[in-house]
Protein backbone atom coordinates (compact mmCIF):
# COMPACT_ATOMS: atom_id res chain seq x y z
CA UNK A 1 0.00 0.00 0.00
CA UNK A 2 2.98 2.27 0.51
CA UNK A 3 3.94 4.68 -2.25
CA UNK A 4 7.10 6.53 -3.15
CA UNK A 5 6.64 10.00 -1.70
CA UNK A 6 9.05 11.57 -4.20
CA UNK A 7 6.82 10.77 -7.20
CA UNK A 8 3.38 10.56 -5.60
CA UNK A 9 0.71 13.19 -6.18
CA UNK A 10 -1.09 14.76 -3.26
CA UNK A 11 -4.10 12.62 -4.19
CA UNK A 12 -1.98 9.47 -3.99
CA UNK A 13 -0.65 10.46 -0.59
CA UNK A 14 -4.06 11.42 0.71
CA UNK A 15 -5.58 8.11 -0.39
CA UNK A 16 -2.67 6.20 1.12
CA UNK A 17 -3.05 7.86 4.51
CA UNK A 18 -6.83 7.49 4.43
CA UNK A 19 -6.48 3.77 3.78
CA UNK A 20 -3.87 3.46 6.52
CA UNK A 21 -6.42 4.94 8.93
CA UNK A 22 -9.10 2.63 7.52
CA UNK A 23 -11.46 5.46 6.67
CA UNK A 24 -13.80 5.63 3.72
CA UNK A 25 -13.95 8.76 1.59
CA UNK A 26 -17.31 9.53 3.15
CA UNK A 27 -15.94 9.15 6.69
CA UNK A 28 -13.06 11.52 6.00
CA UNK A 29 -15.26 13.98 4.13
CA UNK A 30 -17.63 14.18 7.10
CA UNK A 31 -14.77 14.73 9.55
CA UNK A 32 -13.20 17.42 7.36
CA UNK A 33 -16.58 18.96 6.50
CA UNK A 34 -16.08 18.75 2.74
CA UNK A 35 -18.15 16.92 0.16
CA UNK A 36 -17.24 13.32 -0.60
CA UNK A 37 -17.36 14.26 -4.29
CA UNK A 38 -14.71 16.96 -3.85
CA UNK A 39 -12.53 14.61 -1.79
CA UNK A 40 -12.81 11.99 -4.52
CA UNK A 41 -11.77 14.56 -7.13
CA UNK A 42 -8.74 15.52 -5.02
CA UNK A 43 -7.65 11.90 -4.69
CA UNK A 44 -7.98 11.26 -8.42
CA UNK A 45 -6.28 14.53 -9.37
CA UNK A 46 -9.34 16.11 -10.94
CA UNK A 47 -9.34 18.90 -8.34
CA UNK A 48 -6.45 20.87 -6.86
CA UNK A 49 -6.85 21.19 -3.07
CA UNK A 50 -6.17 24.46 -1.32
CA UNK A 51 -3.29 24.71 1.12
CA UNK A 52 -5.78 24.94 3.98
CA UNK A 53 -7.60 21.79 2.84
CA UNK A 54 -4.36 19.80 2.66
CA UNK A 55 -3.48 20.84 6.22
CA UNK A 56 -6.99 20.12 7.48
CA UNK A 57 -7.15 16.68 5.88
CA UNK A 58 -3.70 15.85 7.26
CA UNK A 59 -4.84 16.87 10.73
CA UNK A 60 -7.97 14.74 10.47
CA UNK A 61 -5.83 11.78 9.40
CA UNK A 62 -3.28 12.41 12.18
CA UNK A 63 -0.48 12.51 9.63
CA UNK A 64 2.91 13.18 11.31
CA UNK A 65 4.26 16.70 10.79
CA UNK A 66 7.15 15.49 8.63
CA UNK A 67 4.74 13.77 6.24
CA UNK A 68 2.39 16.77 6.21
CA UNK A 69 5.21 18.74 4.62
CA UNK A 70 5.52 16.00 1.99
CA UNK A 71 1.80 16.34 1.23
CA UNK A 72 2.08 20.12 0.94
CA UNK A 73 5.03 19.84 -1.44
CA UNK A 74 3.14 17.29 -3.55
CA UNK A 75 0.26 19.77 -3.77
CA UNK A 76 2.61 22.54 -4.90
CA UNK A 77 2.82 24.44 -1.61
CA UNK A 78 5.76 25.31 0.60
CA UNK A 79 6.23 23.26 3.78
CA UNK A 80 4.86 24.92 6.91
CA UNK A 81 6.40 22.76 9.65
CA UNK A 82 10.01 23.51 10.56
CA UNK A 83 12.64 21.00 11.65
CA UNK A 84 14.87 22.89 14.08
CA UNK A 85 18.10 21.20 15.21
CA UNK A 86 17.95 20.38 18.90
CA UNK A 87 21.30 22.08 19.59
CA UNK A 88 20.16 25.54 18.45
CA UNK A 89 19.46 28.44 20.80
CA UNK A 90 15.80 28.38 19.80
CA UNK A 91 15.49 24.86 21.19
CA UNK A 92 17.19 25.69 24.51
CA UNK A 93 13.89 25.53 26.47
CA UNK A 94 13.25 22.07 25.03
CA UNK A 95 16.73 20.86 25.98
CA UNK A 96 16.28 22.27 29.48
CA UNK A 97 12.95 20.49 29.84
CA UNK A 98 14.51 17.22 28.71
CA UNK A 99 17.42 17.63 31.13
CA UNK A 100 15.01 18.27 34.00
CA UNK A 101 12.93 15.22 33.11
CA UNK A 102 15.97 12.95 32.84
CA UNK A 103 17.71 14.28 35.94
CA UNK A 104 14.53 14.37 37.97
CA UNK A 105 13.86 10.71 37.24
CA UNK A 106 17.14 9.52 38.75
CA UNK A 107 17.99 7.13 40.31
CA UNK A 108 15.79 5.30 37.80
CA UNK A 109 16.68 5.03 34.08
CA UNK A 110 15.23 7.38 31.47
CA UNK A 111 16.13 8.11 27.84
CA UNK A 112 15.14 10.50 25.07
CA UNK A 113 14.81 9.00 21.59
CA UNK A 114 13.81 10.22 18.15
CA UNK A 115 11.16 8.81 15.82
CA UNK A 116 13.30 5.75 15.01
CA UNK A 117 14.30 4.98 18.61
CA UNK A 118 17.78 6.45 18.08
CA UNK A 119 19.21 7.71 21.36
CA UNK A 120 19.26 11.48 21.86
CA UNK A 121 20.06 11.65 25.57
CA UNK A 122 20.07 9.46 28.67
CA UNK A 123 20.47 9.93 32.40
CA UNK A 124 23.29 8.21 34.31
CA UNK A 125 21.38 5.04 35.27
CA UNK A 126 20.18 4.59 31.68
CA UNK A 127 23.71 5.05 30.34
CA UNK A 128 24.92 2.31 32.68
CA UNK A 129 22.04 0.02 31.72
CA UNK A 130 22.54 0.48 27.98
CA UNK A 131 26.31 0.10 27.98
CA UNK A 132 26.95 -2.69 30.47
CA UNK A 133 28.21 -5.82 28.69
CA UNK A 134 27.03 -4.57 25.29
CA UNK A 135 28.99 -5.26 22.09
CA UNK A 136 30.91 -2.03 21.28
CA UNK A 137 29.58 -1.91 17.70
CA UNK A 138 26.04 -1.48 19.04
CA UNK A 139 27.15 1.67 20.85
CA UNK A 140 28.46 3.43 17.75
CA UNK A 141 26.29 6.49 17.00
CA UNK A 142 23.51 6.61 16.22
CA UNK A 143 22.67 4.21 19.04
CA UNK A 144 19.33 2.54 18.37
CA UNK A 145 17.80 1.63 21.73
CA UNK A 146 15.62 -1.12 20.29
CA UNK A 147 18.63 -2.71 18.59
CA UNK A 148 20.64 -2.58 21.82
CA UNK A 149 17.73 -4.18 23.68
CA UNK A 150 16.93 -6.97 21.20
CA UNK A 151 20.35 -7.83 19.74
CA UNK A 152 22.05 -10.98 21.11
CA UNK A 153 25.16 -8.86 21.67
CA UNK A 154 23.14 -6.29 23.57
CA UNK A 155 20.80 -6.57 26.54
CA UNK A 156 18.87 -9.59 25.24
CA UNK A 157 20.83 -12.28 27.15
CA UNK A 158 20.05 -10.52 30.44
CA UNK A 159 16.32 -10.02 29.84
CA UNK A 160 14.69 -12.85 31.78
CA UNK A 161 11.31 -12.60 30.02
CA UNK A 162 12.81 -11.97 26.59
CA UNK A 163 10.10 -13.71 24.54
CA UNK A 164 7.35 -11.74 26.23
CA UNK A 165 9.20 -8.44 26.30
CA UNK A 166 10.51 -8.65 22.73
CA UNK A 167 7.01 -9.39 21.47
CA UNK A 168 5.80 -6.29 23.31
CA UNK A 169 8.54 -4.13 21.75
CA UNK A 170 7.90 -5.52 18.28
CA UNK A 171 4.21 -4.73 18.64
CA UNK A 172 5.13 -1.15 19.55
CA UNK A 173 7.49 -0.89 16.58
CA UNK A 174 4.95 -2.28 14.12
CA UNK A 175 2.24 0.04 15.40
CA UNK A 176 4.53 3.06 15.04
CA UNK A 177 5.59 1.98 11.55
CA UNK A 178 1.97 1.72 10.43
CA UNK A 179 1.03 4.98 12.15
CA UNK A 180 3.84 7.01 10.58
CA UNK A 181 4.38 5.16 7.31
CA UNK A 182 8.14 5.41 7.94
CA UNK A 183 9.89 2.91 5.67
CA UNK A 184 12.93 2.84 7.98
CA UNK A 185 10.76 1.49 10.81
CA UNK A 186 9.53 -1.35 8.62
CA UNK A 187 13.18 -2.12 7.81
CA UNK A 188 14.02 -2.17 11.52
CA UNK A 189 11.10 -4.51 12.13
CA UNK A 190 12.39 -6.85 9.44
CA UNK A 191 15.91 -6.73 10.91
CA UNK A 192 14.81 -7.43 14.47
CA UNK A 193 12.61 -10.36 13.50
CA UNK A 194 15.80 -12.06 12.33
CA UNK A 195 17.35 -11.90 15.81
CA UNK A 196 17.37 -15.11 17.89
CA UNK A 197 14.35 -15.50 20.13
CA UNK A 198 12.52 -12.36 19.03
CA UNK A 199 8.78 -13.03 18.95
CA UNK A 200 9.34 -16.78 18.70
CA UNK A 201 7.32 -17.65 21.77
CA UNK A 202 4.97 -15.05 23.16
CA UNK A 203 3.20 -16.79 25.99
CA UNK A 204 1.98 -13.53 27.48
CA UNK A 205 -1.71 -13.39 28.26
CA UNK A 206 -2.74 -9.72 27.88
CA UNK A 207 -5.50 -10.22 30.43
CA UNK A 208 -3.24 -11.74 33.09
CA UNK A 209 -1.28 -8.63 34.10
CA UNK A 210 -1.54 -4.87 34.33
CA UNK A 211 1.57 -4.29 32.20
CA UNK A 212 4.41 -6.12 30.44
CA UNK A 213 7.44 -5.81 32.73
CA UNK A 214 11.09 -5.65 31.80
CA UNK A 215 12.71 -8.31 34.00
CA UNK A 216 16.44 -7.64 33.89
CA UNK A 217 19.20 -9.81 35.33
CA UNK A 218 21.57 -7.35 37.00
CA UNK A 219 23.62 -9.97 38.85
CA UNK A 220 23.70 -13.69 39.60
CA UNK A 221 20.91 -13.41 42.14
CA UNK A 222 19.46 -9.98 41.35
CA UNK A 223 16.49 -9.52 39.05
CA UNK A 224 15.24 -5.99 38.49
CA UNK A 225 11.64 -5.52 37.38
CA UNK A 226 10.55 -2.32 35.62
CA UNK A 227 7.59 -0.89 33.76
CA UNK A 228 7.86 2.09 31.44
CA UNK A 229 6.06 5.28 30.51
CA UNK A 230 6.34 7.15 27.20
CA UNK A 231 6.03 10.94 27.15
CA UNK A 232 5.83 13.28 24.16
CA UNK A 233 5.38 17.04 23.71
CA UNK A 234 1.66 17.51 23.22
CA UNK A 235 1.67 20.95 21.58
CA UNK A 236 4.69 20.60 19.29
CA UNK A 237 4.53 22.29 15.88
CA UNK A 238 8.20 21.69 15.13
CA UNK A 239 9.15 18.35 13.58
CA UNK A 240 12.16 17.78 15.83
CA UNK A 241 10.16 18.45 18.97
CA UNK A 242 7.17 16.40 17.82
CA UNK A 243 9.34 13.35 17.16
CA UNK A 244 11.01 13.25 20.59
CA UNK A 245 9.92 10.60 23.09
CA UNK A 246 10.96 10.33 26.73
CA UNK A 247 10.89 6.76 28.02
CA UNK A 248 11.17 6.39 31.78
CA UNK A 249 11.55 3.11 33.67
CA UNK A 250 9.85 2.75 37.05
CA UNK A 251 10.44 -0.01 39.61
CA UNK A 252 7.74 -2.67 39.50
CA UNK A 253 8.44 -3.85 43.05
CA UNK A 254 10.08 -2.67 46.26
CA UNK A 255 13.12 -4.92 45.82
CA UNK A 256 13.93 -3.24 42.51
CA UNK A 257 13.40 0.23 43.97
CA UNK A 258 15.73 -0.53 46.88
CA UNK A 259 18.44 -2.04 44.66
CA UNK A 260 18.42 0.88 42.23
CA UNK A 261 18.45 3.48 45.01
CA UNK A 262 21.40 1.70 46.61
CA UNK A 263 23.31 1.88 43.32
CA UNK A 264 22.31 5.36 42.13
CA UNK A 265 20.45 7.11 44.93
Amino acid sequence: MSIASRTATVGDLLRDWRQRRRLSQLDLALEAQVSARHLSFVETGRSQPSRELVIDLAEQLEVPLRERNVMLLAAGYAPVYRETPLDTQEMAPVRQALDRLLGGHEPFPAVVTDRRWDLISANRPAQALLSGGVTPELLDPPINTLRVTLHPGGLAPRIVNFAEYSAHLMEQLHRQAVLTGDHALFELEKEFRGYPGVCEADSHDPMSAVFVPLVFLAGEDLELRFFSTLTTFGTALDITMAELTIEALFPADEATAAAVRAAWG
